[in-house]
């Protein structure tokens, strides 16, 4: 008894120590639910029941701390890694910390410099204009506007200014976007590698949330010549409007040569079109306009009901072997039960998935979040 009196003395002063030195987090979400998926299309058909999880929210631990510096300036630092809540394996490739790993620094007075793993600026700014937001698999924005898919690239060196009286500015390069891609797109030359520009400017204050949003990917050296010749680039423009009784939001993009983040069907393991709506896609000459109307509205003090509309029309079938235009319907609706815990239930139906011609994707589930 003695003994262990003793430890958790010493254990308590540590941590006093460390709490005086700098300020560390432990966070984390875990979301796991039941779910319905089915894909269906000219001579095929897929379909399942069973465990979903990262509907909502994708299930992960973090650490984040912060050290004071002095004169308002503080080192900042997160880690946070992503798991699967059914079976508890890594998410993000299998990488420790694959959905954010980044050191830096920051000031009131003249913003914030991270380097490391990280997401784009245009996912940081739509994911909160997005009714669903960024989540719920392909009933997210990102469906539509791939650059606002959670897009994380890996050797980002990332500057986001202070907001002044709203405004916030943004920028990003990454050296090389996915360091565990194929060989043809890493490799020890700066242009052998796939590098990446994010930038956007917002405005957020009160009941109005505007951002215009600019992304591109640099194809490596290595790649097939038809790669080599894309430039993969994406205009963005969304806002929302709270009336307090109901939110709206829309959003429009224009994407060309490629697409960014990709949008698999959940639950369903299929593979859709000559290479699929996948990540760091490079396709010279295609290009797609993609909307997004969406509302939300809260019910009671702890319910809140939500739904979109995304179009998106390609103007050739270059990217996965068709051209028909894509359509997105999904709702979805949450319960707070404490202010960590949420219920949670959502369905959603795209026609023309993939741009190809008949392919439905149907996603419906059921689950539970929590927050600590």
């Amino acid at each position: 008894m003695k003994k262990t009196l003793l430890a958790a003395a010493l254990l308590a002063g540590f941590a006093g120590v460390a709490q005086a030195e700098t300020s560390v987090t432990l966070y984390g979400i875990i979301d796991t639910g039941i779910g319905y998926n089915k894909v269906k299309g000219d001579g095929f058909s897929a379909s399942r029941i069973g465990m979903i999880n990262g509907v909502q929210n994708g299930s992960r631990w973090g650490l984040r701390g912060t050290e004071d510096l002095g004169d308002g300036l503080q080192a900042v630092f997160q880690l946070e890694s992503g798991f699967s809540s059914a079976n508890g394996t890594s998410s993000q490739g299998d990488r420790l910390f694959g959905r954010q790993a980044t050191i830096g620094l920051q000031s009131d007075s003249w913003g914030r410099l991270d380097f490391g793993r990280q997401t784009n600026i245009t996912s940081k700014y739509f994911g909160s204009i997005d009714p669903f937001g960024a989540g719920f698999g392909q009933a997210n924005i990102g469906m539509g506007i791939s650059a606002a898919n959670t897009v994380r690239w890996d050797n980002m060196v990332m500057y986001q200014t202070p907001s002044f009286s709203g405004f916030q500015f943004g920028v990003g390069y990454s050296f090389s976007v996915d360091d565990n891609a194929d060989a043809d797109r890493v490799g020890f030359r700066t242009a052998d590698n796939v590098r990446g520009i994010t930038t956007g400017l917002r405005y957020n204050n009160g009941p109005l949330n505007v951002a215009l949003t600019f992304d591109q990917l640099n194809a490596s050296n290595n790649q097939f010549q038809e790669e080599v010749d894309a430039t993969p680039r994406q205009y963005g423009i969304a806002g929302a409007y709270d009336f307090e009784v109901l939110k709206l939001s829309l959003a429009y993009a224009r994407t060309t040569d490629g697409w960014f983040g990709g949008q698999g069907i959940n639950g369903v393991d299929y593979d859709i079109g000559e290479n699929g709506l996948t990540s760091n896609h490079f396709r010279d000459g295609f290009k797609a306009n993609s909307y997004m109307v969406g509302l939300s509205a809260p019910i009671g003090g702890a319910s809140k009901l939500f739904g979109s509309w995304q179009m998106v029309d390609p103007s050739n079938d270059k990217l996965t072997g068709g051209d028909e235009t894509m359509n997105v319907w999904s709702l979805g609706y949450t319960y707070d039960l404490s202010k960590r815990t949420n219920l949670y239930a959502y369905g959603s139906y795209a026609q023309d998935y993939a741009f190809l011609d008949g392919v439905k994707s149907t996603a419906v589930g059921v689950g539970i979040r929590h927050r600590f």
